[in-house]
C-alpha cells in the first residue's frame, strides 16, 4: 500500500480522498490555488502545496505544477478526483513517466473511451448494446453523410468524437439542416476539444440516462454495483441521482452489467469506471464511459457497503478487488441532491461568503462537502458546494428522508438550489420514478418565476 498519495483536485471530491487516505493509513498531500487557501481539507491537512493562482488553467490543469508538488513531497501516487485532468491521457502518462503511480485507468484506456468513436467501436466489439448510427467518424462527402441519417432515421443527433460534459452535440431533424449541422459541430469541437472529428447517432425522443458502475484490478478481475438513474438533468448537467433505477427489471441490470464486465476485461481496464447509457422501451444504449470516479459515487456505495474511492486506491497499489460479484449485494434505495451555489431557477453563479452552514444530520443521512460557516466560495469553478445523500430501505423512505435533510438545511450568504430539490422532492412524477432526461427542463419550462 501507498504510504502518501498527493490529491491533485479540490473541493468535496478532495476532501472525499482524504478521508478515504485517512482511513487506509496513507498520509494525502493537498495541492490548492490561491482561490482555496481556506479550503476545509487544506486546513486539515498533513501536507499542503499552493500550486498557482485562482485560474484553474494555471493551477488544477497546471501538470508540471502538479508533479513538481509530487516530488517535493515524496508523494508515491497521484489521484485526480474527477474533472480538471482526471481523464486526461496525456496527465496519466506524465504522471506514470514520472515515477509516480496514476489512481486511474492505463493512458491507452482513457484514449480509447476518451475518444467516442473508438469507445463505440470497442464496445460493439465486446457486445455491450449501442445507439444506432455512424460506424466511426462521419465523413467529408455530403452525400455519404445523407446516406447514412437516411439509414439511421431522422430525428439524428450529431456529437463530437472528443465531446463531453453536453457539449459539442447538435439534434437534427431533417435532411435539409444536415449538412450545416454537420459542418456547424465541426467547426465547434474543434475549437473547444482540439479534435474536429464528429460521429451520428440516432436521436432516442424519451430516454433515460441510466448507468452502470463498475471497478476493476490489474488482476483482469472486474465486477459492477448496480445502476444509477441520472434522468433529471438540465443541460446535460445532472442536478440528482438516485440508485437503482425505479422500475427496471433486475435481470436487464445484470445482462448489461455482465456485459460492461466483460468490456472491461477486454481493454484490460483498471480501477472505477461508469458506462452510461440511454434507456428507452426497455433497451440500453451506450453513449460513453467515464473512465474516473463520479460525482454521484456515493448513491452506489450507500447500496452496496463498497467505498469505491478506498478501492480505487487499493487496485491502484496492485491489490485484487476484496470481493466477487456474488458477493455485491443491492439493499435499499439512495437519492443524492447537488447542492450547487446558484440561482435555484435562474442558475446564476452565487459565488461569495457563506455566512451560515449548516448540515442536515439522522438515520440514512450523508452530507459529502467542503463548506463550513465563513467559508468563501471562489467565483473561479464549477458552482457545486456539495452534495447531500440520504439511504432508506424503499424508495418512499428515501424520499422522505431527503424532505427532512433538505428541511434541516441551512445556507446563508450565498444562493443555492436546494428550493429547487425541495420541490422535485414533492412533484409528483419524480415520486412516481421513471422520467425522462427532458423532464426537468420542460418542468422548469412550467414552473418559471
Amino acid at each position: 500500500m501507498f504510504k502518501k498519495i498527493l490529491v491533485a483536485n479540490r473541493g468535496e471530491i478532495a476532501l472525499r480522498i482524504q478521508r478515504a487516505c485517512r482511513e487506509l493509513g496513507i498520509k494525502a498531500v493537498m495541492v490548492y490555488s490561491e482561490a482555496d487557501r481556506e479550503a476545509k481539507y487544506v486546513k486539515l491537512a498533513e501536507e499542503a502545496v499552493c500550486i498557482g493562482p485562482a485560474p484553474s488553467a494555471l493551477s488544477y490543469l497546471n501538470m508540471p505544477a502538479i508533479i513538481s508538488a509530487a516530488e517535493v513531497t515524496d508523494a508515491e501516487a497521484i489521484h485526480p478526483g474527477y474533472g480538471f485532468l482526471s481523464e486526461n491521457a496525456d496527465f496519466a502518462e506524465r504522471v506514470e513517466k514520472s515515477g509516480f503511480q496514476f489512481i486511474g485507468p492505463t493512458p491507452e484506456s482513457i484514449r480509447i473511451m476518451g475518444d467516442k468513436v473508438s469507445a463505440k467501436q470497442a464496445m460493439i466489439k465486446a457486445g455491450v448494446p449501442c445507439v444506432p448510427g455512424s460506424e466511426g467518424e462521419l465523413p467529408d462527402d455530403p452525400v455519404q453523410i445523407r446516406r447514412i441519417a437516411k439509414a439511421v432515421g431522422y430525428p439524428v443527433i450529431i456529437k463530437a468524437a472528443g465531446g463531453g460534459g453536453g457539449r459539442g452535440m447538435r439534434v437534427v431533424h431533417t435532411e435539409a439542416a444536415l449538412v450545416n449541422a454537420v459542418a456547424m459541430t465541426k467547426a465547434e469541437a474543434g475549437a473547444a476539444f482540439g479534435n474536429p472529428a464528429v460521429y451520428m447517432e440516432k436521436f432516442l425522443q424519451n430516454p433515460r440516462h441510466i448507468e452502470i458502475q463498475i471497478l476493476a484490478d490489474k488482476h483482469k478481475n472486474a465486477v459492477y454495483l448496480g445502476e444509477r438513474d441520472c434522468s433529471m438533468q438540465r443541460r446535460h448537467q445532472k442536478i440528482l441521482e438516485e440508485a437503482p433505477a425505479p422500475g427496471i427489471p433486475r435481470k436487464l441490470i445484470e445482462r448489461v452489467g455482465e456485459r460492461c464486465v466483460a468490456a472491461c476485461k477486454k481493454i484490460g481496464y483498471r480501477g472505477a469506471g461508469t458506462f452510461e447509457f440511454l434507456y428507452e422501451d426497455g433497451e440500453f444504449y451506450f453513449i460513453e464511459m467515464n473512465t474516473r470516479v463520479q460525482v454521484e459515487h456515493p448513491v452506489t456505495e450507500m447500496i452496496t457497503g463498497v467505498d469505491i474511492v478506498k478501492t480505487q486506491i487499493m487496485v491502484a497499489a496492485g491489490e485484487r478487488l476484496p470481493f466477487t460479484q456474488r458477493q455485491i449485494e443491492i439493499r435499499g434505495h439512495a437519492i443524492e441532491c447537488r447542492v450547487n451555489a446558484e440561482d435555484p431557477y435562474k442558475f446564476i453563479p452565487s459565488p461569495g461568503r457563506v455566512t451560515m452552514w449548516h448540515a442536515p444530520g439522522g438515520p440514512g443521512v450523508r452530507v459529502d462537502s467542503h463548506v463550513y460557516t465563513n467559508y468563501f466560495v471562489p467565483p473561479n469553478y464549477d458552482s457545486m458546494v456539495g452534495k447531500i445523500i440520504v439511504h432508506g430501505d424503499t424508495r418512499e423512505q428515501a424520499m422522505a428522508r431527503m424532505r427532512t435533510a433538505l428541511g434541516e438545511t441551512v445556507v446563508e450568504g450565498i444562493n443555492t438550489n436546494i428550493p429547487l430539490h425541495r420541490e422535485l422532492m414533492v412533484d409528483a412524477k419524480f415520486m412516481a420514478g421513471g422520467t425522462n432526461i427532458h423532464y426537468l427542463e420542460e418542468w422548469l419550462d412550467q414552473h418559471k418565476r
